[in-house]
């Protein structure tokens, strides 16, 4: 789970999808663009406070992840990193899925990008009939 997870966040950042630090956090969540909000495991309280409040002012999930500040930060090519945010919907369905098959008491908190991945799945339209 760990290579995979973070290799998407390292996608994420190179796809301009992830916001990393605390302003970039702040601002994708009040501009709206933010659809996951991430601690890492060992951030501090008032860090974790503050993405939690902007992940729920925004509407959006907020999970801590299972890594510190320094695994979380050399996956993004950064000397560590507290928070970041997903600002897209697929990546942050993918990211979400991958976290809750590590840790499955984080399904209620993720529930709703995990609905998201589903619904994307049935939206998508069937191959054409042959004739």
């Amino acid at each position: 789970m760990t290579s995979n997870a973070l290799s998407l966040l390292g996608l994420a950042l190179r796809g301009s999808n992830l916001a990393v630090g605390e302003e970039p956090v702040a601002e994708a969540c009040k501009a709206g663009r933010a659809r996951l909000v991430l601690t890492a495991g060992d951030a501090a309280d008032n860090s974790a406070r503050r993405a939690r409040r902007w992940a729920e002012s925004s509407g959006v999930p907020w999970a801590q992840v299972p890594w510190d500040k320094g695994t979380l930060g050399a996956a993004l090519g950064r000397g560590s990193c507290a928070m970041a945010a997903l600002t897209d919907r697929g990546l942050a369905a993918a990211f979400a899925q991958k976290l809750v098959r590590a840790d499955e008491g984080l399904r209620p908190t993720l529930e709703s990008l995990l609905n998201e991945k589903k619904k994307s799945r049935a939206q998508k339209k069937p191959a054409a009939p042959e004739t």
